[in-house]
Order: C-alpha cells, then structure tokens, then sequence
C-alpha cells in the first residue's frame, strides 16, 4: 500500500528536532512523510526545509486544531493509506511493517493504531490510546492498558490485533477511501475525541477498527496541552457530550445525556473541593458551549446516529471507583 505519514504542526520545532529524525529512519522506503503546518509562528517549518528537505510540507492558512488541520491537509494525498501521528511520537525499529501488513491482510479494516507506550515510562502504557479504546453505556472513554489514570505494565499482554471501539488519535491509521466515505474529521470538535467519533461512523459503514499489537511507538503527551490544563478539560467534557448526541440511536440519547450532565456537576464540584477552579469553570464552560452547539450536533445526527452497539460495559465509573477494577482484564 502506498502509505502518508502525516504530523500535524503547530510551533513544534524542538518536537521536529527530537522525533523526526526516527520517523525517518523507521519508515524509509515505507511511506512518505509529510509535516501538516497549522500557520505556526515559530521557524519550524523553515527548520524542517533546511533539515529534512526529503520531507513534504504542506502549509495550512490557519491553525484550525486537530480535526480542520488534518482534514484540510489529506485532501490532496493520493496515498492509500493515513497515518496521522502527534508530533511527540517516538516510533520504534520495525513499527510500520505490520500495520501496513495488517491492513493488506484484511480489507475490511478501516482503521487501526499501535500499542501506544509511555515516553518517560517506557515500561508503561500511555493514556492517550494505550493498546485501544472501548466506551461504556455512559459515553466514558477507557482502554486496553489504560482505565482513567490507572496505566498498566506492559507485559505481552496485549500483544494482538484485537477489534476495537477506537483508535487513538496520537498515531491513527486510517484507510484513505474510508476516511472519505465516513466524512472526514468532525471540525466541531476542534481537538480531542474527534477520533472517537471518526471511529463510529467508520464501523457504521462495517467496517473494523483494531490494535495492531505486534507494533508499538512511544507517546510523550501533553505536549500541546498538557493533561491538566483547564483547556483540555473544556474540550474533553464538551466533545463527549457532542460525541453521545451526534452518535446514539434512539430517544435514549436524551436520558444517558441527562445523566453525563449530573455526573459533570459531581466532577466539577469535585474540582472545586480540591482547590482548581479553573476546572470547576472549564466544565461549566462545556456544557454551555454544548448547548449553544446542540442544533448544529442535531443536523449531522440525522447522518450519523446509527444502531450500532457502541458499550463494552455499562459503566466503568463503577467498575474502577467501587468495584475496584483498575485493569481491563479485571473487567470481563
């Protein structure tokens, strides 16, 4: 398969300058590389020109997040295959190879990622994706390695290519023509779950979404914002909320939204209690930005909510917090 490599760029230099250089060298006569530009202010893409002139630029007239940045740079990519990486990658000796192959293997494989490793714990999985995600009845994202912030040793464990809910964001492969026909990214989002909601629409069309766990990079994270950062947590409470509206078959959307909206005040007094208003008035700021957003979310919902079972467990929430199940093996 022809195969696109595509980092996404803004006023990353020293990312390029640290990451680039093994990019290169692991993907050598594999795919081309490509640096997706969001009108970065630094001099990362002249350093880019000056040191890695084998490497595509292509320049985008905005920084319009994750979601407008990767849409408007894949639309003149004739590669069959995507793949999009954060800029705080660090990819591994022989990564590529099964991807590709595993792609080639089953055709109806939309999307896929490998294991995602912790860069300042290499033992460890990372949160961002770790070895592929699942929901639960709720909309509470989780995966395999990685339940909230509980990351668990890699030991082998998950060393397959297992059928999942979705495919981290972080390092996603994704095949071209289904990238097209699910719709591209959702704009909406900006940053942060868009993934996710990319992932059920490609399964809508059935097609699957796995880990490929015979290959593994390292993810640095939170090296745009950063996990705390009450940024991060206006766009993680107000993207899940889209995420359920847009995706869900059926009235019941109403009743688990209802009940995420009273689960966010608990997390939100929560964050006021242990001293961080900012988050407190991040979530606030989700949730009526999500209600402003709620006539746009319905006029794609029309294309989009399908029947689908999208939830590995009812709820994770219990599982974790009362149950004690800090791993994913402990879950079924």
């Amino acid at each position: 398969m022809k195969t696109a490599i595509v980092i996404l760029n803004w006023n990353g230099k020293e990312l390029l300058e640290r990451f680039l250089p093994a990019v290169i060298a692991h993907s050598e006569k594999l795919a081309t590389i490509y640096i997706a530009d969001n009108a970065s202010t630094d001099d990362s893409v002249s350093f880019v020109k000056q040191s890695f002139p084998q490497i595509q630029i292509i320049q985008n007239t905005t920084n319009g997040g994750y979601a407008k940045g990767y849409n408007d740079a894949l639309q003149g990519l004739d590669e069959d295959l995507f793949i999009l990486m954060n800029s705080d990658i660090e990819t591994t000796s022989g990564w590529l190879q099964p991807i590709i192959a595993a792609f080639d293997c089953d055709k109806k494989m939309g999307a896929a990622q490998p294991k995602i490793k912790d860069l300042k714990k290499k033992t460890h999985f990372e949160y961002a994706g770790a070895a592929g995600g699942y929901l639960d009845a709720l909309g509470y994202p989780f995966c395999r390695g990685r339940i909230f912030e509980t990351c668990e040793e890699d030991t082998g464990q998950y060393d397959d290519i297992k059928t999942i809910f979705w495919a981290s964001g972080a390092c996603l492969a994704v095949r071209k023509e289904v990238f097209q026909q699910a719709g591209a990214l959702d704009e909406l989002f900006f940053a942060h779950q868009e993934e996710i909601d990319l992932c059920w629409r490609v399964q809508n069309l059935g097609y699957s979404v796995k880990s490929i766990g015979t290959s593994s990079v390292y993810h640095l994270g939170g090296a745009t914002l950063e996990q705390m950062n009450p940024q991060k947590t206006f766009l993680n409470f107000r993207n899940n909320l889209m995420l359920l509206l847009k995706n869900i078959s059926g009235a019941k959307v109403y009743l688990i939204l209802f009940t995420r909206l009273c689960l966010d005040g608990v997390a939100a007094l929560k964050f006021l209690a242990e001293g961080k208003p900012k988050h407190f008035l991040a979530i606030l700021r989700a949730h009526f930005n999500f209600y402003r957003l709620i006539p746009k979310i319905l006029e794609t919902r029309k294309q989009t909510a399908g029947t689908k079972k999208y939830a590995a467990i009812n709820s994770i929430v219990t599982q974790y917090f009362v149950r004690n199940k800090k791993y994913y093996s402990d879950l079924f």
